[in-house]
């Protein structure tokens, strides 16, 4: 079954990933790559990384996603046509690597390697993703953690002087 949910989210990632880069309208291939962040978060919530999933979640299809569509809106670009042109070339070479990664994995499953024997972890005490996060960055990496959000911080000033400097030359 997990099986079958990994190979539905990767088929899923695979595809919008093509239609990001296929599709001519800019707002559909954000709604495109929309749907390949959430995809991915599922990805990392297979691999236990709760986490990781929720800042994928956050942090790109949140806050970059929006910045992209600023970005499509200030230029409003118009386009008729739906495709690029180059899309028979890039799905003949998409067919083509699928079909090697499909070969490689019917090579692989006929070879039988026999599994090895799991090696016993010692127990730990049960600790979440986040706690260990949080318990890492706020202890060993606390640091630059702080110069990381210093120069954030720099840069967001920066940004609003900039924007402001030019807001006020357009009136003298």
């Amino acid at each position: 079954m997990a099986q079958l949910f990994f190979f539905y989210l990767a088929g899923i990632i695979v595809l919008t990933s093509i239609l990001v880069v296929a599709l001519r309208n800019p707002v559909y291939s954000a709604l495109s790559l929309l749907i390949m962040f959430f995809h991915v978060a599922g990805l990392y919530v297979t691999l236990h990384a709760e986490f990781v999933a929720a800042v994928q979640i956050i942090v790109y299809a949140g806050a970059i996603l929006v910045l992209y569509l600023f970005v499509v809106m200030l230029l409003n670009v118009k386009r008729e046509d739906r495709y690029h042109a180059q899309l028979p070339l890039g799905a003949l070479l998409g067919v083509t690597i699928l079909t090697e990664v499909v070969l490689l994995l019917l090579q692989r499953s006929d070879a039988s390697v026999p599994a090895a024997a799991p090696i016993a972890a010692p127990s730990a005490p049960a600790i979440g993703n986040t706690e260990a996060i949080g318990e890492v960055l706020y202890s060993t990496y606390v640091f630059p953690f702080e110069v990381a959000s210093l120069i954030l911080l720099v840069a967001m000033i920066g940004a609003i002087v900039l924007a402001k400097r030019d807001l006020f030359e357009g009136q003298r």
